[in-house]
């Protein structure tokens, strides 16, 4: 995940652009935790302007407990995503001309395996708090 880019992202979402401190924290943990689709977008969106510096260039001011996205930091933010859709287009028209290769799934013993292993640790994770609790 790209911190900077996530940065920006989380405060644009805020209406006047300025969150707390509290705030950008839980809101970039929830990203954080969200799955590697977040961390390839952000680095997608880094690339577009890889010499980044939220601050150095006026992107991000810090205020009073928190950060406020700048107009600068909205226009750029716009920027990176406005050449990612441009890119996301045309890597669809491509692919609806290519028979795109799709992973096949994992054998289903595999899955299934997987899927018995996460049970055995929820069973335990409850044993443990209920001897805990008690």
């Amino acid at each position: 995940m790209n911190f900077q880019v996530t940065v920006l992202k989380v405060l644009v979402s805020y209406p006047d652009g300025f969150a707390v401190m509290d705030d950008i924290k839980r809101d970039m943990a929830i990203l954080a935790t969200s799955g590697r689709d977040w961390a390839d977008r952000t680095k997608r969106l880094a690339a577009r302007v890889p010499d980044l510096d939220i601050f150095s260039q006026g992107l991000v001011g810090r205020e009073s407990g928190g950060w406020k996205i700048t107009e600068k930091g909205r226009t750029v933010l716009e920027f990176m995503e406005a050449r990612t859709v441009l890119n996301q287009s045309v890597e669809t028209a491509q692919s609806e001309t290519v028979d795109a290769h799709v992973p096949p799934l994992p054998p289903l013993a595999d899955r299934a395996k997987r899927r018995r292993e996460r049970r055995e640790r929820r069973r335990e994770g409850r044993e443990r708090a209920r001897s805990n609790a008690s």
